[in-house]
């Protein structure tokens, strides 16, 4: 079942300079819809790595940056399309939001998704409105926060998704990983790939980062692409011996000790990558549409009929 814990009430999120410039806007505990932002203040303007999940969490992370800098907010870079980290964008209305085209036409397609009644308690989301990026991309673009470059690159494939960008500032050997990095939480690929994942986590450790800023969790440093890196390898074993043994991704996930792993934030998402693992090995490409209600409802039943813990 899923031990996913909390504390009640969390921590408020805070700034935190990781490289003289750069910030790091953090939101504990970094569970469900609770992702980590970032933001560049330079002398002319601030460009944000990412927006929140909810309107008042958005709104507070604007607060935050109007504490750092009072240059306007000229961009708005989102990592991919899941909702944590785009349903604020409308709240940037100067900005240009960047994206890959990926993310545009995902957003687009799913609207204000209904899957968001699976979490509970209910979460106050705010006013809503969809606003895709307008500036899109299909391999890189590169920023410029005064003389800082700052390079925005697609993975080239699934990973978290089918649309993960993340932004590397090489003057700092500095990361802005999104999604597909989590600290202290449980790694997440229901909607990208299992391979794909372990993939963009080889051309992340390329990079040479001395400094990563996750999408969830506390800034770290490259060692946390081991700790990623072993959960999916465990999906993927886990996977193959369920198939082997005829279990369905629900039944291997309850038939499976969860060890080392078992602690981490979120622990239900097991089903949800149980089910990317088995799409792959039934032969379906990375990326490849598979049914999400059934594995959300899974990941419900393994959470012993409970919707999922939102806090945000």
């Amino acid at each position: 079942m899923s031990s996913s814990s909390h504390d009640h009430p969390l921590p408020p999120p805070r700034v935190e300079e990781v490289s003289d410039g750069v910030y790091a806007y953090i939101q504990p505990d970094g569970s469900w819809w609770i992702n980590n932002t970032g933001f560049l203040a330079g002398t002319r303007g601030v460009v944000c790595i990412d927006a929140c999940s909810t309107e008042r969490r958005t709104r507070d992370f604007r607060a935050a940056i109007g504490k750092v800098s009072d240059r306007p907010i000229t961009t708005l870079v989102n990592t991919h399309h899941h909702g944590d980290h785009t349903f604020g964008n409308w709240l940037f209305p100067e900005a240009t939001i960047v994206g890959h085209e990926g993310v545009r036409a995902q957003i687009l397609a799913d609207g204000i998704p209904a899957y968001r009644a699976a979490w509970s308690p209910e979460v106050e989301w705010g006013r809503m409105e969809l606003a895709p990026p307008f500036l899109t991309f299909t391999d890189r673009v590169t920023l410029h926060s005064d003389d800082l470059r700052c390079e925005v690159r697609h993975v080239g494939h699934a990973a978290h998704t089918t649309n993960d960008s993340y932004v590397w500032i090489p003057e700092r050997r500095l990361l802005f990983s999104g999604d597909l990095v989590f600290n202290g939480g449980t790694p997440f690929v229901l909607m990208g790939s299992v391979i794909g994942a372990l993939n963009a986590l080889a051309q992340l450790r390329e990079l040479g980062a001395e400094t990563v800023v996750p999408g969830h969790g506390e800034v770290c440093g490259p060692e946390v692409f081991d700790q990623v890196e072993g959960y999916l390898r465990f999906v993927r074993q886990t996977a193959e011996r369920g198939r082997a043994a005829g279990l369905s991704p629900l039944d291997a996930a309850r038939e499976t000790d969860l060890g080392e792993w078992g602690g981490l934030l979120d622990a239900e998402r097991i089903v949800g990558n149980l089910h990317r693992a088995y799409a792959e090995l039934d032969g379906q490409p990375i990326g490849a549409p598979i049914d999400l209600a059934t594995a959300v409802l899974d990941m419900i039943t393994y959470n012993g009929g409970k919707p999922l813990s939102c806090l945000a």
